[in-house]
């Protein structure tokens, strides 16, 4: 009788809305492992039915220092009682625990770098907190045997800084999306600019609400959570934009193909602050194209090239609300640009696809 090899697998963030998380462990489970995920109760969190265990847990902290001692205790704890063949550890946050307990039973592990950690923007100023997270990865990374991440230029940086040699795995959707018969609508008539994601400093929101003054007829919609949501409420309510811009929350990504396939604009405006959010290659740039969305973007290293190298949506070059506001409205108006940015989308979406980026796990899972 075989027994199934099991993976022990660690993230930070709400698993019931992280994909990466998800499509990594359901392509694990289908090639014949036991899955467990250790993640956390997060605020507006919701239940969610996996074909692999998940076990939550609610901590005393949540944010800051005391946060990632707690969480990496009760982790290491976890660990070191179940028995496991790898362990998988997502980003710098799990790495401390994953590896003490990888190093005590022996058994092999994973690292999967979901961005550049110790270069985001919420670390840019606060020295003391990033010098942490710098000594913790310059500590780890090192060691480490089997490590992968989601953009080329991120994969560079850790050779650069580390000598360590990382593949790259991109965080792309199943390129057979199933899009489910529930119905969905925006709270608005009104053309929909998409902003989705994690709802944090420097990612082009706020400009972007202020270049809706310079449009017509035209609305925001944020799908996403994050800790500066409710200060992007309050800038909405300063900027006299209630009706105009529409906040929808958490969305089980289940369904969130359905919201995104409507909207007519999918915006990618991170500031280039810092070299996390400069390598990065964000999953919505992804969803973007396979619902055939035009994109506007900021020029992020990688997102640029694909944007213009495939030529699905517009690069700006500034993020003044007005520069802003003249690509959207290129972008909504100029039909043949439309039609043109679709028909390249489609074309594209086999090569950007789960399907075949998924076997590139089967090097560190056999």
């Amino acid at each position: 009788m075989n027994v199934k090899k099991r993976i022990l697998v660690a993230v930070t963030n709400d698993v019931s809305t992280d994909q990466r998380v998800h499509k990594v462990c359901n392509y694990l489970t289908q090639k014949g492992f036991s899955i467990i995920v250790f993640g956390r109760v997060l605020p507006d969190t919701f239940e969610v039915n996996r074909p692999y265990k998940i076990i939550r847990k609610k901590l005393f902290f949540n944010t800051n220092f005391l946060f990632y001692v707690e969480y990496n205790l009760r982790l290491l704890w976890f660990l070191l009682w179940q028995k496991g063949d790898y362990i998988l550890s997502n980003d710098l946050d799990t790495l401390p625990a994953c590896y003490l307990a990888s190093k005590f039973k022996n058994i092999s592990l994973i690292y999967d770098s979901h961005e550049f950690f110790t270069e985001v923007p919420e670390l840019h100023g606060r020295s003391f907190v990033q010098g942490f997270w710098r000594k913790i990865e310059k500590i780890l990374v090192p060691k480490i045997k089997k490590a992968y991440t989601v953009s080329p230029k991120i994969a560079n940086a850790y050779f650069d800084r580390y000598g360590i040699n990382m593949d790259v795995i991109r965080n792309v959707p199943y390129f057979n999306i199933d899009f489910t018969e529930k119905e969905v609508h925006f709270p608005t008539k009104n053309k929909v600019i998409l902003y989705q994601g994690t709802i944090s400093e420097r990612r082009g929101i706020k400009q972007t609400i202020q270049s809706l003054k310079y449009l017509k007829n035209v609305d925001l919609v944020i799908i996403g959570y994050g800790k500066i949501k409710q200060e992007i409420v309050e800038f909405v309510n300063r900027e006299n934009m209630n009706d105009r811009v529409h906040f929808l929350g958490k969305i089980p990504f289940e369904i969130l193909p359905n919201y995104t396939k409507l909207a007519d604009v999918g915006i990618i405006l991170e500031e280039p602050i810092g070299q996390s959010f400069q390598f990065s290659l964000p999953n919505k740039l992804f969803d973007y194209i396979h619902s055939e969305l035009p994109i506007l973007a900021s020029p992020l290293d990688e997102v640029k090239k694909i944007v213009e190298k495939h030529k699905i949506g517009l690069v700006i070059e500034s993020h003044d609300p007005k520069i802003i506001a003249d690509h959207l409205n290129r972008l909504l108006q100029d039909e043949n640009l439309r039609n043109e940015i679709i028909e390249n989308q489609k074309a594209i979406k086999k090569e950007y696809c789960w399907e075949k980026e998924s076997k590139l796990l089967d090097k560190y899972f056999n």
